[in-house]
C-alpha cells in the first residue's frame, strides 16, 4: 500500500506540473508579465467571421464537465492501489454468474477464455459461481458443472423489438431461461475479456458490501500479446478515462452521469430484471448506455469496482473506426430518446455533443494559430487546462497499462512518446467516425474481430 501511495503522489506531482507547464506554454499564464498583442477581430475578420471564430472557441466549454471529472478522479483517488485485500471469505460470497455474451463467431476464443476465467476464480478460492455463455450460434462448450451455454433461438423476439446484444441479454432474464435468484449477482463480460486476481477480489468485495446494485471497474488493453500497437496506445486514453471520470462519478455521486461501458459490469439480478434490456431499437446499439441511464432514472446506485480486467484493442484501424462510430450512434440514440428524462441524461448529452462537434472543435488548432482572437483570460485558462488534461490522459494511460519492469525504462519512455504521437492519428480517426456516425444509418451493430491468430513456428 505504501508503494502505491508513493506512486500516486509522484503521479499527482507529474500531473499538476504538466498542467502548469501547458498553461505557460499556451500563454494562459505569463511568467514575464508581458501582455499579448491585441487584435481587433471585427475589423480583421468581419462580423460573420468573428462570430464563427468565437462560437468555435466556445465549443471547448462542452468538454468541461468530463474534463473536471477526469481531473478529480486522477488526482483525488489512489491510482495505484496495489493488491486488493478481501473483506470476507470467498466461500461465503453470494452466488455469482459470470455472463459472456457473444454472437458465436469466435468459438475457440470463447472456449479458451471460459477455461482461463474459471481456473482463475478457483485459484482465488471462489465456490459459489458459474460461467454462462449466451450465444446466437451454438459453440458446444465442453460439459462442466460450472459452465452453462445458452443459445438464443432465432425466432425469439422481445416485447419492444430489441436487437443485437440487448436481445441476447434480455433472453437470459426470461422466466423460462433464468436460473438465478434475485439476490444473486451477474458479472457481464465481452467474449475477449479476461479476469485478473485483483478484479475477482474487487468483485467479491463489491458484492460483500451490497450497498449498490450496479458497479464497474477498470479495463486495460496492453497485456500479453499486443496485436496492434497503434490502437493499443490510442486506447491508453480509455484507461485514464476509467480511472478518472468513471471513478469520480461513481465514488462521489454513485450515479452514471456520463454512462458506463458494456463490459466488467456487476449487477444484482433483481435490479437488472427490473431495469431490463428490452428497450427497443434506440436501446439496442449502445445497450450499456441506455441501461445505465434507465437504471439512473429508476433510482438505483452505482459504485466503482476495484481491480482491472484485460481486453484487446481493435486489431485494425478500420475496426477501431467502426467501434467509435457505433458508440457515437448508440449514445446519440440514447440522448434523443424520449424515454430518458433530460435531468438524468444532461451530462451525457453535453459529453455526446462535445464529441459530435469534434470536427468543429478540432479546427481551433489551426484557427488559434492563423486567426487569433482576443478572449477573456478565464476562457484561455479553461481551453489550456482542457488540452493539458486530455493530453496527460495518454501519458497516464501508458503508465497504468504498461509495466516498466516488462519493457525497461527506455522502452517505457518511448511508449509514452509513441502514445503522444498517436494523438493526431486518433483525432483524424475520431473525426471521420463522427462525420460517418452522424450521417450514416444509426441502427447497426458492427462486430470487431477479436480472435488472435498467432503464427506457429515449427
Amino acid at each position: 500500500m505504501l508503494r502505491g501511495r508513493v506512486q500516486h503522489l509522484l503521479h499527482c506531482i507529474l500531473f499538476l506540473t504538466f498542467i502548469f507547464c501547458s498553461l505557460v506554454f499556451a500563454g494562459a499564464i505569463t511568467l514575464d508579465g508581458k501582455e499579448k498583442p491585441y487584435i481587433e477581430p471585427w475589423g480583421a475578420y468581419g462580423i460573420q467571421g468573428t462570430l464563427i471564430l468565437y462560437i468555435l472557441r466556445l465549443l471547448t466549454l462542452l468538454t468541461i464537465p468530463q474534463v473536471f471529472c477526469n481531473f478529480g478522479g486522477l488526482l483525488f483517488f489512489n491510482a495505484f492501489p496495489g493488491k486488493i485485500k478481501l473483506k470476507g471469505s470467498p466461500l461465503l460470497a453470494p452466488f455469482i454468474c459470470i455472463r459472456v455474451v457473444t454472437r458465436g463467431d469466435f468459438p475457440n476464443l470463447v472456449k479458451d477464455n471460459v477455461t482461463r476465467n474459471m481456473n482463475l476464480c478457483l485459484d482465488v478460492g471462489m465456490e459459489n459461481f458459474m460461467i454462462e455463455v449466451v450465444t446466437d450460434k451454438a459453440i458446444k462448450l465442453p460439459t462442466h458443472r460450472r459452465v452453462r451455454e445458452v443459445v438464443v433461438p432465432p425466432e425469439y423476439k422481445t416485447k419492444t423489438g430489441a436487437l443485437f446484444k440487448s436481445r441476447a441479454l434480455q433472453y437470459c432474464l426470461e422466466d423460462n431461461v433464468n436460473i438465478l435468484a434475485d439476490n444473486d449477482w451477474i458479472v457481464h463480460l465481452d467474449e475477449e475479456t479476461l479476469l485478473t486476481e485483483n478484479s475477482v477480489r474487487g468483485i467479491l468485495n463489491f458484492v460483500f458490501d451490497g450497498r449498490h446494485q450496479f458497479g464497474q471497474g477498470l479495463i486495460t488493453y496492453a497485456n500479453e500479446h499486443i496485436v496492434n500497437w497503434l490502437t493499443t496506445l490510442a486506447d491508453s486514453f480509455r484507461v485514464a478515462d476509467d480511472m478518472g471520470k468513471l471513478r469520480f462519478q461513481f465514488y462521489v455521486f454513485h450515479k452514471p452521469l456520463f454512462s458506463w461501458k458494456g463490459s466488467y459490469v456487476v449487477t444484482q439480478v433483481c435490479a437488472e430484471k427490473k431495469v431490463s434490456f428490452d428497450n427497443g431499437l434506440d436501446g439496442s446499439v449502445a445497450e450499456d448506455c441506455y441501461f445505465a441511464m434507465k437504471a439512473y432514472k429508476e433510482g438505483y446506485t452505482f459504485n466503482f469496482v476495484e481491480g482491472e480486467m484485460w481486453e484487446k484493442s481493435p486489431f485494425s484501424l478500420w475496426d477501431f473506426m467502426q467501434q467509435r462510430k457505433r458508440w457515437l450512434q448508440g449514445i446519440l440514440l440514447v440522448v434523443h430518446s424520449k424515454e430518458i428524462p433530460l435531468f438524468h441524461k444532461i451530462f451525457l448529452a453535453i459529453s455526446c455533443y462535445s464529441w459530435v462537434t469534434l470536427p468543429l472543435s478540432t479546427s481551433n488548432i489551426l484557427l488559434a494559430a492563423f486567426c487569433p482572437i482576443p478572449c477573456p483570460h478565464w476562457l484561455d485558462l479553461i481551453c489550456a487546462f482542457t488540452g493539458a488534461v486530455n493530453i496527460y490522459m495518454y501519458i497516464f494511460g501508458v503508465i497504468k497499462s504498461f509495466s516498466i519492469y516488462r519493457f525497461g525504462p527506455l522502452n517505457f519512455l518511448l511508449l509514452i512518446i509513441a502514445a503522444l504521437a498517436t494523438i493526431p492519428v486518433n483525432i483524424v480517426i475520431e473525426n471521420i467516425a463522427v462525420i460517418w456516425g452522424v450521417l450514416g444509418k444509426k441502427h447497426k451493430f458492427y462486430i470487431v474481430n477479436k480472435e488472435i491468430k498467432i503464427p506457429v513456428t515449427v
